[in-house]
């Protein structure tokens, strides 16, 4: 699915979501600092796109709550956390939003210089704000749907663009 939007919701504090604690990492994500599509070395939103030309909003739906219902009935012994880890689901849901970028990707060739980050919140988007904006909301945490999303700009004519876009 996809949206063109100039309406984007940019709060750097979005960023601070990397030093959330969650299971097994009571210091947050262990990517932080580490990955070039990460912060620190992340650059914000406005460093890379041109803000004035808006987005291509891509995002995919995974039923969440199909897959867990699966899991359930081939692992009745697994706990709650275990039929929702994202070592089961995340890798056909990273895999459904390559093939809509790729389709998108295809739609905006000859129309200008277009990237994509896969990352919006490590540069500073509000992701969840920015998508209640185009009329969908998303689950925190997720139960039912999870919506992966994604968005392509148009580059700045100037300045170093660093490694946050693909």
């Amino acid at each position: 699915m996809q949206t063109f939007t100039k309406d984007i919701v940019i709060d750097i504090k979005v960023r601070d979501l990397c030093f959330k604690p969650y299971a097994n990492h009571p210091k947050g994500c262990p990517n932080f600092g580490k990955r070039a599509t990460c912060p620190p070395q992340c650059k914000l939103l406005a460093d890379v796109f041109d803000l004035d030309k808006g987005f291509w909003i891509v995002w995919i739906e995974f039923n969440f709550e199909s897959h867990v219902n699966r899991m359930c009935k081939n692992h009745p012994d697994w706990t709650q956390r275990q039929l929702e880890c994202c070592l089961y689901w995340q890798g056909q849901a990273n895999k459904n939003l390559r093939v809509e970028i790729q389709d998108v990707g295809y739609y905006l060739q000859g129309r200008g210089v277009w990237k994509v980050t896969t990352c919006p919140e490590a540069m500073g988007v509000n992701v969840t704000e920015t998508m209640k904006k185009i009329g969908i909301e998303l689950e925190w945490p997720p139960k039912k749907i999870v919506r992966k999303v994604a968005m392509f700009g148009q580059l700045k004519l100037t300045g170093d663009h660093g490694c946050s876009c693909q």
